[in-house]
Formats: C-alpha cells, sequence, structure tokens
C-alpha cells in the first residue's frame, strides 16, 4: 500500500486513540481508566498493516499516553522507578497494543483474527501494569505485603472491562468492515453472522457494570483498600451477582431471539 496513505491513516487513528482515552468510562484513583474503545484504532492499523508497523503505531501512542500520565512520574522513590513507569505502564505497555495483527495470517476470518489479537495484547499489556505495581507502587498507592495480589486485583478491576469492550469491538470492526484491502469497505454480510456480537453485547455491558460496582466496594474515606472487598456485606455481593446474572440472561434472550428473527446487518 502506498506509504504516504500508510503515515496518514496512521496519524489519523492515532489521533483518535487518544481522544477515545479521555473518553472515559471508569477512572481508578491511582492509574489506570476503563475508556471508549481506545485501542481499538490501533488495533486495526496492527491488524491493516501488519505487526512491525502496529509495533510503532502503539509506541506512538504510548508516547501521547505518558505525555498525559507525567504527574505520576512524582511519585517514583527512585531513577531505577521512574524509568520502570516510563517503559512498562505506558512505552511497552501500549507498543504492545500492535500485536493486534498478529493473527492476521492464522484465519480468514478477520473479526476472530483481530479479536484474539486484541485479547493477546490487553494479557500483556495487564501483566505490565501488574508488574510495575506490584513492584514501583509498593509501598505507596499498594500495600508491601501481598502487592503482586494487589496488584492483580487493582489493576483488573478495569482491565477486565477494557479488554472485554476491546475484544467486542474488534470482532465487530474485523466482521463488518475490509479492514485488509487497500480501501475500506463495509462487508455484504450473511444473515446471522453477528449474531455472536448481538449476544454478547448485555453480558459486556453488565459486567462493565459490575466491575465499577466492585470498585465502588474498595472506595473508603482515604482513598482505596481493596481489603474492602473481603468485608462487605451480603447484599453488595448479591447486587453485583444479579448484575451478572441479568447480563448472562440478556445475552441468551438474545441469543434465542436472533435464531427466529432477522436482524439487519
Amino acid at each position: 500500500m502506498n506509504k504516504s496513505l500508510r503515515l496518514t491513516e496512521s496519524a489519523v487513528m492515532v489521533a483518535i486513540a487518544f481522544v477515545l482515552s479521555m473518553l472515559t468510562v471508569l477512572r481508578m484513583p491511582f492509574g489506570g481508566s476503563v475508556s471508549a474503545f481506545s485501542m481499538l484504532p490501533v488495533a486495526i492499523i496492527a491488524y491493516r498493516y501488519r505487526v512491525m508497523w502496529g509495533l510503532l503505531v502503539g509506541l506512538s501512542f504510548g508516547t501521547l499516553q505518558l505525555v498525559l500520565g507525567l504527574r505520576n512520574l512524582q511519585w517514583a522513590t527512585s531513577a531505577t522507578a521512574v524509568v520502570a513507569i516510563i517503559l512498562l505502564d505506558y512505552l511497552i505497555a501500549y507498543t504492545l497494543v500492535g500485536l493486534s495483527g498478529l493473527f492476521r495470517d492464522k484465519t480468514k476470518d478477520h473479526g476472530t483474527g483481530l479479536a484474539f489479537g486484541s485479547l493477546l495484547a490487553c494479557v500483556l499489556r495487564y501483566i505490565c501494569h501488574v508488574a510495575v505495581g506490584a513492584t514501583v507502587w509498593a509501598g505507596l498507592s499498594i500495600p508491601t505485603s501481598d502487592a503482586l495480589f494487589y496488584s492483580l486485583a487493582y489493576n483488573a478491576a478495569y482491565m477486565v472491562p477494557e479488554t472485554l469492550l476491546m475484544v467486542v469491538g474488534a470482532f465487530y470492526v474485523g466482521k463488518v468492515f475490509t479492514i485488509t484491502s487497500p480501501q475500506i469497505k463495509r462487508v455484504p454480510l450473511e444473515k446471522g453472522s453477528l449474531n455472536s456480537v448481538y449476544s454478547a453485547i448485555p453480558v459486556s455491558l453488565c459486567t462493565v457494570i459490575a466491575f465499577i460496582r466492585l470498585f465502588a466496594l474498595m472506595q473508603t474515606g482515604e482513598g482505596f483498600d481493596i481489603t474492602n472487598v473481603a468485608q462487605a456485606d451480603i447484599y453488595a455481593w448479591i447486587a453485583i451477582a444479579t448484575i451478572f446474572m441479568v447480563g448472562a440472561a440478556g445475552s441468551l434472550i438474545v441469543r434465542i431471539s436472533l435464531k427466529t428473527t432477522a436482524v439487519p446487518e
């Protein structure tokens, strides 16, 4: 493909990703947020132009995120901590979004390929954030004892819903558009080809809501305390379980109804 077109598309998609990253559904008190598909534009470019180019675009996006998060460096206790935050929380974490194009040649179904690549990228980004949390932030925003457990839980509070939204969005985009062709067009779809996306929407939304509710349990007058989750009363857990069940039931109902009702593609 034309290099000028590639550069232009990449610049536009990074700009879109940057704007989307500021449209947050949930913002955590010590870093991290659930955004409106902010990584998806980078994932699309990675799938469209393959992994190596995707890694470069991911690095560009990570650099912009670093600029937004420079204030976090003031809490670092050493030069090593500063380097770890810059690399793992920003540059490497977002560069790895470029791996979303890894499955392009592994499957003919681009929706599935982009979804699996996006899932891998999100998991690797999560690992980066957990590593920083369990080392750099131990004794600061999380307790020194059981730092790994606290970091796993804290980062999961936003990365699980973020990943869920990312994967569903990636699957839809890969199904609906010809993202690997020189000119992107809408794909003429067969009846029922997006049933899995439609049926995933209720449970995905309810999972995001449930995690926001779970996050609320961790809030205290002083800030964030994960031990509050274990001390929550039965009614709080019933509410969270109910949200999950409503989402699962909604998805099941949608799935069943789609078998008998045609849904416009």
